[in-house]
């Protein structure tokens, strides 16, 4: 009698991709170092974890939150809880639910704004959570927004507002502006054209502008039923679309770039009639390869002149940028990044084995080293003093070679030394996806 294999699970079902199906809490956790007393408030990370242990791709898993409490020099609790969506435990493209705006899975992003916080997946509204993991409900301003939301807001350090988008459109106008005010009202939803549906994960804003990732990660419904309904089509071409804050589509101008594809910016700012952008670009995507990774870029578009230069900054690979909160669309100097593995792996992603600080201005880069068989996590940068890098930085790692998890905090001007202090868990945390630290009220 022959055998027949059992076909290998999906990677986002393998290792330490794989969900922790169960909800789980640990208290008065173990410390290596200590804990800055000045650390008082609860790291959240949210991250696709499908509750049946199944999900088709990824992206598509529910939104499972882990959190961290730190509070007077100790680790307070480590627990995990599911961010209760209509649509926890349904795959989305089975139960026919897939679009609809109280179905998102929050599984992407954690924003604090106007005193709430948010879980955030860009394929429906966000559902705001508190301190203590407990899901409150969807946010939608009172009914005012009317489409899904990006899971990558930015929040304007002087003026306070929220600056966010749309893409879940599947008939024109496939892009919407959003703009909330510091008081957590919406202000303006606008209706921005581009020709097709594309994939518009990130976007940045500066000072006066927001900038739009026009960029051919292409809609093909055909595809859905393969896992992913997006491909990577560069012959129709890319465009970065440059709008005033307050503006409208007929005050978008639009600046032709090489083909790439970009999940994730780090910053804008403005510069003498120019707005100076960095990101992580990949010279193209697949949805099941996984063989490009992303490198930090520069693209300064002149606005006088209409025309765009590209460069490259290193040739290390990494992506999940981020800046200091208080410097989001100013001259940030640093910016910390996640490296990514070599060239990546076809079958999997690879989140790589040290975090980097960059100084933007020179371009130069500091790695921090987590370990030979240790991954890591989107660093966060947390500021507890004057300048722009006085703080330190966080995330989850996973030890491959032990299976444990840990939650590493490094003194982001000592960056490439040894952690101010890793805190030992009991669960495994799955990798991830984004998250923010959110001080104690």
């Amino acid at each position: 009698m022959n055998s027949v294999e059992a076909p290998a699970k999906p990677w986002h079902l393998r290792g330490n991709w794989a969900p922790v199906v169960d909800e789980l809490e640990t208290g008065e956790l173990r410390v290596e170092g200590e804990i800055p007393s000045d650390l008082n408030g609860t790291y959240i990370r949210t991250g696709p974890n499908p509750a049946s242990g199944h999900s088709v791709h990824w992206f598509f898993g529910d939104g499972m939150l882990h959190g961290i409490r730190l509070e007077n020099g100790k680790a307070r609790w480590h627990r995990s809880r599911y961010v209760q969506t209509r649509g926890l435990g349904e795959d989305p493209l089975a139960s026919g639910n897939l679009g609809k705006l109280d179905y998102s899975k929050a599984n992407t992003h954690i924003v604090s704004h106007a005193g709430k916080i948010l879980a955030l997946n860009e394929g429906g509204w966000p559902y705001a959570i508190d301190q203590e993991l407990a899901t409150k409900g969807v946010e939608n301003y009172g009914g005012k927004l009317t489409t899904a939301m990006t899971a990558h807001p930015k929040v304007c350090p002087e003026t306070g507002e929220l600056m966010a988008f749309s893409y879940a459109s599947y008939q024109a106008p496939f892009v919407h502006y959003i703009r909330v005010g510091a008081d957590g009202q919406l202000k303006q939803l606008e209706a921005i054209d581009i020709p097709q549906k594309v994939m518009m994960h990130d976007f940045a804003i500066t000072r006066n502008y927001v900038i739009f990732l026009d960029l051919p990660v292409v809609f093909d419904f055909a595809l859905a039923a393969k896992g992913f309904p997006y491909e990577f089509r560069p012959a129709s071409g890319a465009r970065l679309g440059v709008m005033p804050r307050e503006g409208s589509n007929a005050d978008v101008r639009w600046f032709e770039i090489e083909p790439c594809a970009i999940f994730h910016t780090v910053n804008a700012h403005e510069s003498d009639g120019k707005i100076v952008m960095t990101a992580s670009r990949m010279g193209s995507w697949s949805a099941d390869d996984f063989a490009d990774v992303g490198y930090l870029w520069r693209w300064t578009i002149d606005l006088e002149s209409g025309t765009v230069r590209e460069e490259q900054v290193d040739d290390r690979p990494g992506d999940f940028g981020r800046v200091n909160d208080k410097v989001v669309g100013l001259d940030a100097r640093y910016g910390y990044l996640m490296e990514m593995a070599g060239e990546g792996e076809p079958e999997a992603p690879t989140y790589g084995h040290a975090l980097l600080k960059y100084d933007l201005h020179s371009g130069n880069c500091t790695p921090h080293f987590l370990g030979e068989r240790v991954h890591g996590g989107e660093p966060t940068f947390v500021q507890t003093g004057e300048g722009e890098d006085d703080g330190y930085v966080m995330t989850f790692v996973h030890d491959e070679e032990s299976d444990r998890s840990h939650f590493v905090i490094l003194d982001a001007k000592d960056f490439d030394g040894p952690p101010v202090a890793t805190i030992h868990l009991e669960e495994r945390v799955p990798y991830g996806a984004h998250g923010n630290w959110i001080p104690l009220a």
